[in-house]
């Protein structure tokens, strides 16, 4: 039995289906992402202002792409995070046709958890024949706990180039040739244009995929010859962060211990209806990975039928096990001899800190694995299409139920607060200083600022991303004690022309005492001012 007649108005549908499920899951957010934002969370703010600078600044200066206005005047200042090229490409339009950066944001996460969802689906219809079995692999791979956690930051939502990795690869042992080839060096250039944690994962699929699958030279060809398109396609976004780590920034292993996951975090959900059992497992939000009850089952229903099943499904069920237990391990850091095996001699690895993301390979996986228990049981058991149509609607349900956080915290956006017009057209050159200008271990505090930096754009010492260069440490040891007379002489030493005081970030006493020491610089100018507390002053 298969459905793949009519494959064009099936896939319209499936992405109208996870549209809807996005809208659902990313609900009050979805209902006025204008107005709406996730701007609590210091990442969401920096991704916001990650999407706005490649709007900014790709049309007009992309050969300074990576020279970020933060951190300033340190260079190639984006490697300090996640590219997103990819995302922010889809959206520019909106920030191009004069969007906010918060609305620019909301609509890049909607269309990222439905363009996972879409990619799993096709994957899964085009495995297993069954556009309904192929529903559910996108509704698990998609709207999983772990990734409805992590809303603030593209590199999850974003997730669609994993099953498009694993299809094209997949396909160089049947249909070796250029233009598979060429499909798997645009898959592997538009994740790495979006992600360096997603190019780690797609490399091991494709390793796995090509070591457990691949026939013979046409496909070993077929898909080296794909990676290494994707490589040199994305080559220019690749090397700056091969300089940055080059260069001596990676990441120790001890910091990678601390954002890794742990075998509870597999039993662990803050998702409503699982959060009842699995609370007493729960730690943080950055590890739940359980993957849902319903997941779990079809998947072991995948497993217990595998061997009932054609031999090119059963060698994909296993090369999906394999990646499935290599993300599970991978993402337990250095807490197992594997990971710092690889740590030590896989130099790219040294670059990532968050070894926990590695269990997304295995929430993916299982979303496969249930496609084929779900096709497996509508074969066998379900053998009426209009029975199968009604329970894979009734079990998509069950599992987006399963997976829902409960309506998603929003704080309200209106705009940036107009007193950063001022910087905006302060006469050349510019650099500005914000304060409090919080220490390395408050480094997300800058957050706000970065996002603020999206109406000037101008050289911000301030920052804040997934690394911390030295130079800011220095700085925060001295800027941090302001306003004592010698931490605003280092601020003049180190060459800002403009100072933002945000009164509101200290208590009413430190603000009274700041008023008056500033009254008496004659060095400081102040130039603007607004009700919420933010004095602007031109550093003399």
């Amino acid at each position: 039995m298969t459905d793949r007649a009519g494959g064009a108005s099936h896939a319209r549908w499936a992405l109208a289906c996870f549209v809807a499920l996005a809208v659902f899951h990313t609900w009050p957010l979805s209902s006025a992402p204008w107005r709406l934002s996730l701007n609590h969370h210091a990442d969401a703010q920096l991704n916001a202002w990650i999407v706005s600078w490649i709007a900014h600044t790709l049309p007009a200066a992309p050969t300074h792409l990576f020279d970020a206005n933060i951190f300033a005047p340190e260079p190639a200042t984006l490697t300090y995070s996640e590219p997103l090229i990819a995302p922010a490409l889809l959206v520019a339009p909106v920030r191009w046709l004069g969007g906010s950066p918060v609305l620019a944001f909301n609509l890049l996460t909607i269309a990222g958890l439905a363009l996972t969802g879409w990619s799993a689906w096709f994957v899964a219809w085009r495995w297993t024949g069954s556009t309904r079995a192929a529903l559910v692999a996108g509704a698990l791979a998609a709207f999983n706990v772990h990734t409805l956690t992590r809303l603030a930051h593209p590199a999850a939502t974003h997730a669609w180039g994993l099953p498009l990795a694993w299809y094209w690869a997949d396909a160089a042992i049947d249909r070796p040739g250029r233009r598979t080839a060429l499909m798997i060096g645009l898959v592997v250039a538009a994740v790495a244009a979006t992600s360096v944690y997603l190019l780690a994962f797609v490399v091991l699929i494709i390793a796995v995929v090509a070591v457990m699958r691949a026939r013979g030279v046409a496909s070993f060809g077929t898909i080296g010859a794909g990676v290494a398109i994707g490589v040199a396609l994305a080559a220019p976004i690749l090397l700056p962060y091969v300089r940055l780590g080059a260069g001596g920034a990676t990441r120790p292993i001890e910091m990678v211990a601390q954002f890794s996951a742990s075998p509870a975090g597999y039993l662990s959900s803050t998702s409503v209806i699982d959060a009842i059992w699995t609370r007493r497992f729960f730690a943080n939000d950055v590890n739940v990975m359980f993957a849902g009850v319903g997941a779990l089952v079809l998947s072991a229903v995948g497993l217990v039928a595998a061997r009932r099943l054609e031999p090119v499904t059963r060698r994909r069920i296993v090369a999906l096990v394999i990646v499935a237990v290599a993300g599970v391990v991978l993402s337990l850091g250095p807490s197992t001899a594997i990971y710092r095996w690889l740590y030590a001699l896989v130099w790219p690895l040294r670059g990532l800190r968050a070894a926990a993301r590695f269990g997304h390979l295995y929430l993916v996986t299982v979303s496969m694995l249930a496609a084929f228990g779900w096709v497996w049981l509508e074969r066998r058991v379900l053998p009426r299409p209009r029975v199968a149509i009604w329970l894979a609607a009734c079990v998509v349900l069950l599992v987006t139920a399963e997976a829902w956080q409960g309506p998603v915290r929003t704080v309200p956006f209106s705009r940036v607060p107009a007193i950063y017009s001022l910087v905006a057209d302060a006469p050349d050159p510019v650099r500005l200083v914000e304060v409090p200008f919080y220490p390395p271990e408050a480094v997300f505090e800058n957050g706000e600022y970065v996002f603020n930096s999206t109406a000037h754009w101008r050289p911000l010492m301030n920052g804040y991303s997934g690394y911390t260069p030295d130079s800011y440490r220095t700085r925060a040891a001295a800027f941090w004690f302001f306003p004592e007379a010698w931490a605003i002489d280092a601020i003049r030493r180190e060459g800002a022309t403009h100072l933002m005081v945000h009164l509101s970030r200290f208590s009413p006493e430190e603000a009274a005492e700041i008023t008056r020491v500033l009254l008496d610089r004659r060095d400081l100018e102040l130039i603007g001012s607004d009700p919420l507390g933010n004095r602007l002053y031109k550093v003399k």
